[in-house]
């Protein structure tokens, strides 16, 4: 599991080293990490290290320090290096250090800020270290213009751009972006994870994140955001017993479908027998019932009530919408029976305002944007996009639900303290359907997982917190399924579901 920490909880984490005389010692660390970093990678992209030119953009403060001082090792691997210092000043140990090793610095001036752009443009590997974790707001002045002008060369560019730390504009706690940013394909960063390398828009612009550990972690707290890896998917999915039964396997019942949008129910009902589901109950009007029977021949349809279907957990709101009062009764009724539930897209709005943990929305950033408008936060689609994690943690405490942010990385939050970020899926997964089918793989495991809380004692989650992970958990078997399933080309949802039982047994396995 990858534990992701906002930079005040770092900085806390450094301070006992700190006040005992170690940040010099700190600093090699992590800058002996980075040159390390940037040796394997151009290693593995096949590239020479001799005569390699390198330029590495150095903030005055130790974030700058970090890549001069890595910039002097790559120097005495015989790679060319040069500085362009952003600021009034530099780290005057890095800098020297740097000079030592034969590398060339300049300060960055509004005279020289084209030259400069051109000349680093050309260079083999660019190391951004010009502002770290603590800095907030962006680059501005000629730092600004130096970036912007290297951001509209980048494409199409062989050049390797390495973050030190974090992209400089990004925020460490949040993930805001604030523009310039040159997005890096790798980010080093030191200690553990930082928050909004694993937050979008942060994560749009970080590349493959690498820790490099210095020696702080022993003094980390609970961290502030998590995601699950392979190792902890394998041991949160279930997997029956050798006496189970359909009913021991979870029941889930589904309210989802309209006359318009019939097709919904069906994919959630496909996307809840591919996780494992021993039993899906269907309700809804008699053609998507119909529908569903034919598609999905396992399904149990019926047009009852909410009270009279017995069931571990619920999905509700795929596919539905204002005109359809009897379903949207069934979704309030599934909600108010206590079980756990999975309310997607037409359900919310007709959902209380205060809910539950066991209550998972699955908003999109559309709709997260109406429900926290609706709870009297001022957000806007563009506002949630821009503060994603933000956004998601204040309708986690305003509704008093677990919210699951889709997205190219999917955020859940918990109204008590967990927070995950998955980023396992691809870009074809933007499809028509695909929450529908993400939508029934949680409701499969809510069914199954929901009330097994030694499962995630033994995983080292709090049982409490388990509906967050168990949105996490199927948030990320939904990204690879997709992955799997697009095989780098477009794919259409029923995809999705066909794949889930070959990547949970390779998980498994």
């Amino acid at each position: 599991m990858i534990s992701a920490y906002t930079g005040t909880q770092i900085r806390a984490a450094e301070q006992p080293l700190l006040a005992a005389g170690m940040g010099a010692v700190l600093m090699q660390r992590a800058s002996y990490g980075l040159a390390n970093a940037i040796v394997h990678e151009l290693q593995a992209r096949g590239r020479p290290l001799y005569g390699t030119g390198v330029a590495v953009l150095a903030g005055k403060g130790n974030n700058g320090g970090d890549g001069l001082f890595a910039a002097s090792f790559l120097a005495a691997r015989g790679m060319r290096t040069t500085a362009v210092l952003t600021g009034d000043a530099a780290h005057p140990e890095a800098l020297a250090a740097f000079e030592r090793a034969g590398g060339q610095a300049v300060f960055l001036t509004d005279a020289n800020v084209g030259a400069l752009t051109a000349d680093v443009a050309g260079a083999d590997v660019v190391i951004d270290a010009v502002l770290g974790t603590g800095a907030r707001g962006g680059l501005r002045g000629a730092a600004a213009a130096l970036v912007a002008g290297l951001a509209d060369v980048r494409s199409g560019a062989s050049r390797l751009v390495v973050a030190c730390d974090i992209p400089s504009g990004v925020d460490a706690d949040s993930g805001e972006a604030h523009a310039p940013v040159l997005s890096a394909d790798l980010t080093v960063t030191f200690g553990a994870a930082k928050v909004g390398l694993l937050a979008d828009p942060g994560a749009d612009h970080t590349g493959r994140v690498q820790v490099v550990p210095i020696g702080i972690e022993e003094h980390l707290p609970s961290p502030a955001l998590r995601r699950l890896e392979a190792s902890d998917l394998a041991e949160l999915l279930p997997q029956p017993g050798r006496r189970a039964h359909k009913y021991t396997r979870g029941v889930l019942g589904v309210v989802a479908g309209s006359a318009d949008y019939p097709g919904a129910a069906v994919l959630a009902c496909r996307g809840a027998l591919a996780a494992g589901a021993g039993m899906v109950r269907y309700l809804g009007p008699p053609e998507v019932a119909d529908l569903v029977r034919q598609s999905c021949p396992e399904v149990v349809c019926s047009t009852g009530s909410v009270a009279d279907t017995r069931v571990q957990a619920w999905l509700v709101g795929s596919g539905m919408g204002p005109g359809d009062p009897d379903q949207l009764q069934r979704a309030r009724d599934a909600v108010e029976s206590g079980l756990p539930v999975i309310a997607d897209a037409g359900a919310l709005p007709a959902l209380p305002d205060v809910l539950a943990p066991q209550v998972v929305l699955t908003p999109h950033a559309g709709e997260l944007a109406s429900l926290l408008d609706r709870l009297g936060a001022d957000y806007d689609r563009s506002a949630v996009e821009a503060t994603t994690l933000d956004a998601v943690r204040q309708a986690a405490v305003l509704t008093e639900a677990t919210v699951l942010l889709k997205g190219a990385t999917t955020l859940v939050a918990s109204p008590l303290r967990d927070f995950y970020s998955q980023a396992d899926g691809t870009p074809w997964l933007a499809t028509a359907g695909s929450g529908d089918v993400l939508a029934g793989i949680i409701g499969a495991l809510l069914a199954q997982v929901g009330s097994d809380v030694g499962r995630f004692r033994n995983a080292g989650i709090d049982p409490d917190e388990r509906w967050a992970a168990i949105a996490a958990l199927g948030a990320s078997l939904h990204g690879l399924a997709g992955t799997a399933a697009a095989g780098g080309g477009p794919l259409t949802a029923g995809r999705i579901a066909d794949a889930v039982p070959e990547v949970w047994g390779r998980l498994a396995g």
